[in-house]
């Protein structure tokens, strides 16, 4: 939104509207030319801090549609007209290329980088490796992990600076945009509050995963993350690495195998079976589906909150 959309007759606005809503398909609807101020967001985590952040004054779609891989995104012509058309991106750099290089490309004013409003850490096989990555693989971002927003510790850090990115670029509200951070901030420490108190005394502090997207949040709360295949969620492990986690399995008290919603389970349940554990889902929060355990982003955390209790112990 600004000063030169404003003074456009309300007529034209409403006909250029109906003329998004046409273009696009329902999940895009109306992405720029609104009378707010329209933030294209790169998946849903981007997407749930625009809308907590934005309120009423905000425009929001996302790029990647719900129960879609967000890493394996392809850009579309519409897309990238959608893309020019809004007053702001927000997305996190190095998580998804296709969309580094659509907002490199656009002319876009305000561009919101979430990779550079917390500091990102290299865990290792903790990233994702996925077709399209290999061109990033001389940069050295390409190495740092993105799940972020996994540790509501460094997503807070995130919405702070998205916030203050919304304040500046469309100063008439920034009144709102920080009243609405400060109140998102408030709820995400609180629920950091709750992860610390639930997973502080558990009998054991080591978990499996289908692939590695939980390093920050495991970091935080003083957890051990073991990932069963490593750094590509669709790679099949070794002999050796399945005989090596049932070991651990053994000596660290391990009862779960967690797999996600997004990718399939055939490796963690092989592993289970294998030795005598059980298997549960364990939510990246990559997307929201109907398979998902909540409605948003607080929900689905609550969940894996619940099912890490059970799967540790705890007291």
């Amino acid at each position: 939104m600004n000063v030169r959309r404003r003074l456009i007759p309300t007529a034209v606005v409403t006909a250029l509207g109906l003329a998004a809503l046409s273009a696009c398909s329902s999940a895009s609807a109306g992405a720029g030319n609104t009378d707010k101020f329209d933030v294209v967001a790169s998946f849903y985590p981007m997407q749930f801090l625009a809308e907590q952040i934005g309120g009423d004054h905000v425009n929001v779609t996302t790029l990647t549609e719900p129960g879609q891989e967000p890493h394996d995104l392809e850009i579309s012509a519409k897309q990238t007209a959608q893309l020019q058309e809004s007053d702001a991106v927000l997305y996190l750099k190095s998580l998804q290329p296709a969309v580094d290089k659509a907002v490199g490309q656009s002319e876009i004013k305000t561009k919101i980088d979430a990779a550079t409003l917390t500091e990102l850490e290299n865990h290792g096989t903790a990233g994702h490796s996925h077709e399209g990555e290999e061109e990033h693989s001389e940069e050295s971002e390409s190495a740092l992990d993105p799940h972020v927003w996994l540790d509501p510790v460094k997503y807070a850090e995130v919405a702070k600076g998205v916030g203050a990115a919304f304040e500046k670029a469309d100063p008439d509200n920034a009144a709102d945009y920080k009243t609405n951070t400060e109140s998102l901030v408030k709820k995400l420490d609180e629920l950091s509050t709750q992860y610390t108190d639930g997973l502080k005394n558990t009998k054991t502090k080591v978990f499996f995963t289908n692939h590695s997207a939980f390093a920050y949040l495991a970091e935080r709360y003083g957890l051990t993350q073991e990932s069963v295949t490593g750094v590509d969620p669709e790679s099949e492990p070794s002999a050796a690495r399945m005989k090596e986690l049932q070991s651990e399995a053994k000596a660290d008290g391990v009862t779960t195998v967690f797999y996600e919603t997004l990718v399939s389970d055939k490796t963690a349940k092989t592993l289970a079976d294998d030795a005598g554990l059980r298997t549960d889902v364990l939510d990246p929060l990559e997307g929201i589906t109907d398979k998902s355990k909540g409605d948003d982003y607080f929900q689905v955390m609550q969940a894996n909150l619940t099912a890490l209790e059970k799967a540790l112990g705890a007291k």
